[in-house]
Order: structure tokens, then sequence, then C-alpha cells
């Protein structure tokens, strides 16, 4: 007859000091937010960054993170040996499912994923069930914390959740302070993988895991990390950039999308030595160049590849450019792999955002355009909007209030460039803001790409505008329909 086993021969649960729950809660906030941050960073090359995808992105991991509380919870509730068999199993997957996630990212466009529909299904699919997987252990942590400390459970449950807002917050700033700038988003899925399997060997008591598994998914981890293709050539938190050349033109793209383009050597470049090489640049240099004098001071706001003040500044010797790029890096590539805007700032460029005394022709200041704007106290002949987040302009540099200002401090004509599809939503609320501010407004298109979407450009004045002689064939006037002026309250949402 088999007896039943003593107290002595049970399993004995170990207790997990509370100050180490409290700890692993804040880390594992942290790698989620982490995560949260990363995946909006690396979808851009694929789908561009928008208030749609960081919408969908949002979402979609709090919505990980809502179901991996409630099955966490349910597992709590079992025995503790089971229960920390299941957390330990789900950091594992959790580590695996990250340091996956650009890859699989990469897989699923490839297979066609495409537009709105397809931006959705892609974070769902790959960002889904690694948000469920690290929010899994938190309510065993909890109950751990407050088993910890009897009689004092309500300070305990205070800390728990304490420790989950603090953790969210050091993981949004890790990611865009630090991980994203410095090692980029592919290393960042993966050290958030890395993290997650150093938790284990603090979740004492129970069963032990499969040492094997846990080996196998370090290695996949460390792999990933260090062999795993980088999602961009050049990365910073604001940035994906890729520089490629295609016969004799060299290309700067950033999040998947044609910023600039200059040629590779001088066959095909102009007598003045820049030649532009984007039909929509040359729109806007011949609007410019019928509409301004030798001395001009233009603003422009995009520095992107500097090919327009490049141009501006090598034609016309006495003028002045400010130009003004969010992204150092942007700056910094474009001395590398453009040579014509390099060696023009390398001749006459300097830091505009310094204080002191110009040092040259063509003043760069590394700032959002918008806050630029709203602080500068120079005037300016002309302005050029031309800055880009991935495919589309950012939302805060297409409202009323942003034109209002720039009417305030541009005493000549303003020209914009803008993506999107003929007579779309955001060409409808620029043309409503520009006619609403200046009497005179000019609207051209360009070919329509495969996607359905053009550059659309525009030019603004207080005098009349004088038809342009030797405009590129490629563009044309176009129909814009009345539509409501964005404004900061109710701006761009960016493309569907």
């Amino acid at each position: 007859m088999r007896r039943a086993p003593s107290a002595a021969q049970e399993p004995r649960e170990v207790a997990i000091r509370f100050s180490v729950t409290i700890t692993l809660i804040l880390v594992l906030s942290a790698v989620g937010l982490t995560y949260e941050i990363a995946a909006g960073r690396v979808l851009a090359p694929f789908f561009g960054t928008s208030l749609l995808t960081w919408t969908t992105v949002i979402a979609t991991v709090l919505g990980g993170f809502s179901l991996g509380s409630a099955l966490g919870g349910i597992i709590a509730e079992r025995p503790r040996d089971t229960a920390l068999r299941n957390v330990r199993n789900a950091l594992v997957a959790t580590a695996v499912l990250m340091a996956v996630s650009p890859t699989l990212l990469g897989v699923v466009h490839g297979m066609g994923a495409r537009g709105t529909d397809g931006m959705m299904f892609s974070v769902f699919i790959v960002f889904f069930p690694a948000s469920v997987c690290v929010t899994l252990p938190s309510p065993l942590l909890a109950k751990l914390a407050i088993e910890a400390r009897p009689g004092r459970e309500g300070s305990s449950l205070g800390f728990v959740l304490a420790a989950g807002s603090v953790g969210a917050i050091f993981g949004a700033i890790l990611a865009g302070f630090v991980t994203l700038p410095l090692i980029g988003s592919t290393a960042t899925f993966a050290a958030c993988g890395a993290v997650a399997l150093l938790c284990l060997p603090f979740l004492r008591g129970g069963q032990p895991s499969n040492p094997a598994v846990t080996v196998a998914a370090a290695g996949f981890v460390a792999f990933a990390g260090l062999a795993g293709s980088p999602a961009c050539q050049y990365e910073s938190g604001l940035s994906c950039l890729h520089v490629a050349q295609r016969g004799g033109e060299i290309n700067l793209v950033s999040d998947g999308t044609l910023q600039a383009a200059e040629h590779a050597t001088s066959s095909g470049v102009e007598d003045d030595g820049v030649g532009l090489v984007l039909s929509y640049t040359e729109w806007l240099w011949a609007r410019m160049d019928r509409d301004l004098g030798r001395e001009a001071s233009v603003l422009f706001v995009g520095g992107g590849g500097y090919t327009l003040p490049t141009k501006l500044l090598e034609t016309r010797p006495e003028a002045q450019a400010i130009a003004v790029e969010i992204d150092p890096l942007v700056t910094d590539v474009v001395r590398l792999h453009l040579p014509a805007a390099a060696r023009m700032i390398a001749r006459t460029g300097y830091d505009a955002g310094a204080s002191g005394a110009r040092d040259g022709r063509l003043g760069i200041v590394h700032a959002d355009g918008r806050v630029y704007l709203n602080e500068t106290q120079q005037r300016f002949d002309a302005a050029v909007m031309d800055a880009f987040s991935s495919g589309s302009v950012p939302a805060h540099l297409v409202t009323f209030e942003t034109f209002a200002r720039l009417r305030e401090i541009v005493n000549g004509p303003v020209y914009v460039n803008l993506i999107d599809r003929p007579d779309g939503p955001l060409a409808r609320g620029v043309q409503a803001i520009l006619a609403a501010l200046y009497p005179h407004v000019e609207a051209v298109q360009g070919e329509i790409n495969t996607r359905g979407r053009t550059n659309i450009l525009f030019a603004a004045s207080r005098a009349p505008l004088a038809p342009l002689a030797d405009a590129p064939e490629e563009y044309g006037p176009t129909d814009i329909a009345d539509a409501r002026a964005f404004t900061d309250d109710r701006g761009w949402v960016g493309h569907r």
C-alpha cells in the first residue's frame, strides 16, 4: 500500500523576495514599451510613419498587453509549480518572438501586404503575440509581491502598479533616446529578447525549465541580434535611410520613399555644376528661378538632400539660404554620399542654430520645422516647404497656423511639395490653406505612380505669378476641389 508523501517530501515553495518581484515587473514593463516604440520605428520602411501606423501599433500592442494580463491572471491561480513553469515558458516565447519581429515583418511584406489593410494585418501578426507573452508573467509577479508582505497588501499593490508605470516610462525613454539611435531597431528587438531571458534565473521555485530550450532560445536571440540584417543602412530615432546608386544617379531613400537624388558623375550636370535629378525639384527650381532675385534669402523647411539650396547658392552667388532639417543624421549622410551638396555644405555651410555671426551662405538648423518657424525672428524672401516623414508631410507642418506664421516672416512666394492622390485630401486641405492666405495660388501635378499618388506642387504669392516657359513636361496644371483647411486642432491624419 502506497503511503501519502510526508510534509518533508512535498515540493517546497521557494519564496521570491518582494524587491525581486517589483524589479521583474519594472524590467518587463520596460521591455514591453521598448518593444512598442521599436515596432513603430521598424514599420516605417515598409508602411511609412503616420498617425494611422502609430495608432495601429499602439492599439495592437496594448491589446496584447490586455490579453496577456488576463491570461496571466488565470495562470497565477494555478498551483505555484505550474504557474512558474508557464511564466518561464512565456518569457522564452517572448524572447524568440521579439527577436524575430523584424525578419517576420519583412516576410509578411514580401508576401504582398500593402496599404492600410496590409499594414494592420502585418502589425497584428508580427507584434501581437510577443505583446501577449511579455505581459503574461505580471499577474503572478503581482501576486507574489503581495504575498511577500502579509498585512501590507495595499502598499504592496501600490508598488506593483508604480513599478509597471515606471518601467513603461523608462522603456519609452530607453528606446527613443538610447537603443534606436545607437544600435538600431534590429538589435533593439534582440536586446528586448535577451532581457526577457535574463529574468528567468530570478523566478525560483517549482520544476526547473528545460535548459536545452533556454539555451536554444538564447542562441537564437544572439544570432538575430548579431547576424540579422539591419532594417536600415543608416538609422536614428527619426530616420531610416538607405543610399543606392542606380546608373548614374545616387538616390537617398528615407523610410522607403525617395527623398533626394544627385548625378554620380559630371555627365548630365548642367553648366552651373548642379544638375537636378528629380522632376519635382526641376519644377520648383524653374518657379524659383523665375520669381526670385539674385540676392534672395530663402528658407527651406526640410533639408533632405540639400539639392535645391545647393542649386540656389551655386547659381546665385549673392543669395542666402537657411535649411531646417530635423535629423542631423540626414545631413551626415548627405555629406558622405551626395557630392554636390556635400561640397556646398563644406564650402559655405554653417550652424545657424548656434549663436554668433554667420560664417557662410548656407545656414543649417537641426530642429523641427514648426519649432523653428515659431521661434525665428529672421525674415526671408521666399520659403520652400519640402519636409517629409516617410511618404507624407508631418501633420503639424500643413496647418493654417503654420502657413499663417510663414506669411508673417516670408515677404515673397511660398513653394510646397506634397505626395498625394490627384485631388486627394492632403492636396485639398493645403489648397484651402493657401487660398485663404494668398490671392495667387498655382498647383501642378506630376506623373502618377503605381500606388496612385504623385507629387503635387504649389506656389502661393501675394503678387501674380508669371507663367513658366521651361517647366518640366511631366508637370501640368491640376484642379483641386474646395475643402476644409487643416488646423492644429483638426489636421492631416495620413494616407489611408
